[in-house]
């Protein structure tokens, strides 16, 4: 199960690579487009009618068809991530199952007459569904499944290609076999499931439904704050395993994180509230975002100092080196709020001060965030970039989301962490990079270069990887995530253990899930080297 779920957080990260650069656009777009601010600052060049209010509106739309597309986008990435081969035929295969599933929906609601116009609800044994009904990519009336409809498709769908993309069909059928047969199943699957839905659906939305409203009452009465402290700690508990993408994005993306009707459209999942809100104006939708703020806090100051505490205590001589290695990862985690790499420097030398330390921090920034009414939404990750085009710009252009509270607190997290940091590495006698011998780098010199000058990848390293795997007969897929590389081994037995893999090929460490699930951390190297092994491996 944690080899499988490892597999699907790594898959669903392709629809999530599109989300920062549509973000942007509707950031952009969005505020420079909002009238109050226009009217606030007299800025005539951005009134509407001019040509760079039209292009701002051009661009906000086109970061909005991004978010409104999530689960065609997720069950390409399913197709995609879980195909064992030909995965361009799983993805083709995996579109039109999507359309004929809701096709076949739509029709079976509309033919059964369970559509009651007057409410826009659905009828189903003699009870009213609210909230269900949706228009897909022109299909008018299907049922509104979100995220969880690309998965339905993407799933079914990659488990019909792995069973007949290599089918072999009678003589005259020949030109039908293979690959081709796969959308074919595919398409006739997905009329049968797409019907049976209509009649499952509705009970699985409306109970979804209740858990968003459940904490929607929370948070109005005061209380969300619980929720969000639990759900910051889950969130950095499960990073070491990879896991964290298949806790959250249910929040973000379906009715589990709440609705809200924005403009008309009913937007479902905190992430889609907000960006629903930006794109409208509708400001008063903000307060969905306490599953995303509490991140800015920690990532912007909290892990930056936890680096200098390291730097502090490093040995004399390697403080130069170390230096260098610290800042990189801690300008990283404020910039961008990628924090595996720092995370994962100090988790394999001590797990104590992950989860005892930084786990708990984050919980309580989740929670003070969500205390003070900060309403800042994100891409997928809490660094400056994020903060000023979602946080900073919708404030100062006035909507009221309270973003100095997050530079606030980050004033005192930042201390926080030194302190706490450098009293647990000097106590415990941690050896982080460069103290008391320990290793200086993470990525070896000489492998950053060669990397650097192969577009991230470096051949010599991948074959010594391919090694370290076990061997290219041990190697079952190789994929890898923003940070990660995600793969699947045969035997995990044969897998070279942490050490090797961080002081002989450069990882920032290395998990292992299950008996066949392999990840090893190498920040943006890592889709470099996937691209150089895969290449090594013929695939």
């Amino acid at each position: 199960m944690k080899a499988f779920f490892s597999k699907l957080s790594q898959a669903v990260m392709l629809p999530i690579a599109l989300l920062p650069a549509a973000g942007i656009m509707l950031g952009l777009g969005g505020s420079f487009t909002n009238q109050s601010m226009i009217d606030a600052y007299q800025i005539g060049i951005l009134q509407d009618g001019t040509l760079l209010n039209s292009f701002l509106q051009v661009m906000t739309a086109a970061g909005g068809i991004v978010f409104a597309n999530l689960p065609l986008m997720f069950a390409l990435a399913i197709a995609i991530g879980f195909a064992r081969a030909e995965k361009g035929a799983a993805a083709l295969a995996a579109t039109i199952a999507y359309l004929v599933m809701n096709v076949a929906i739509a029709k079976t609601l509309t033919v059964a007459g369970m559509v009651d116009t007057t409410n826009n609800t659905v009828v189903l044994m003699g009870n009213h569904y609210a909230g269900v009904l949706a228009d897909v990519l022109g299909i008018q009336n299907t049922l509104s499944m979100g995220v969880f409809g690309g998965l339905i498709a993407g799933g079914i769908t990659v488990i019909l290609h792995n069973k007949y993309h290599d089918i072999k069909l009678p003589e005259f059928l020949g030109f039908f076999g293979g690959a081709r047969f796969v959308p074919i199943v595919s398409a006739f699957a997905a009329l049968f499931y797409g019907i049976a839905l209509v009649f499952i659906w509705p009970y699985i939305g409306a109970a979804f439904g209740s858990i968003g409203a459940t904490l929607g009452e929370m948070t109005a009465s005061g209380h969300g704050y619980i929720a969000s402290f639990i759900f910051g700690i889950i969130e950095r508990a499960l990073i070491p395993v990879g896991l964290h993408h298949v806790f959250y994005l249910p929040l973000w993306q379906t009715e589990i994180g709440g609705t809200a009707e924005i403009a008309g459209h009913v937007f479902k999942g905190t992430q889609n509230i907000f960006f629903g809100s930006l794109a409208n104006g509708d400001y008063s939708q903000f307060s969905s975002t306490n599953f995303m703020t509490g991140k800015f806090p920690f990532m912007m100051f909290g892990l930056p100092a936890a680096a200098y505490a390291m730097y502090t205590v490093a040995d004399k001589e390697n403080k130069t080196a170390v230096g260098g290695l610290l800042f990189s990862v801690a300008l990283t985690a404020f910039l961008t709020g990628i924090t595996e790499p720092i995370e994962f420097t100090f988790l394999f030398l001590s797990a104590p001060l992950y989860y005892f330390i930084h786990v708990p921090l984050a919980g309580l920034s989740f929670m003070i965030m969500d205390l003070l009414q900060v309403k800042v939404g994100m891409t997928f990750s809490g660094g400056f970039i994020d903060f000023a085009l979602f946080g900073m710009l919708p404030g100062l252009t006035g909507t009221e989301n309270h973003w100095y509270y997050i530079p606030l607190l980050g004033l005192i997290y930042g201390p926080v962490y030194f302190f706490l940091f450098r009293w647990f590495i000097l106590k415990f006698d941690v050896k982080t990079p460069g103290r008391k011998g320990s290793a200086v780098a993470v990525v070896r010199k000489k492998d950053y270069h060669a990397s650097k000058t192969a577009g991230g990848a470096n051949d010599t390293q991948a074959g010594e990887m391919i090694e370290a795997l076990g061997g290219k007969d041990n190697i079952v897929d190789v994929d890898a995530c923003i940070t990660r590389l995600r793969i699947t081994v045969k035997d995990g037995d044969l897998v070279k253990d942490n050490k090797y893999w961080t002081e002989h090929l450069g990882a920032k460490g290395l998990v292992k899930i299950g008996s066949t699930g392999i990840q090893a951390i190498y920040g943006a190297q890592a889709a470099g080297f996937k691209a150089q092994i895969n290449a090594k491996l013929g695939k």
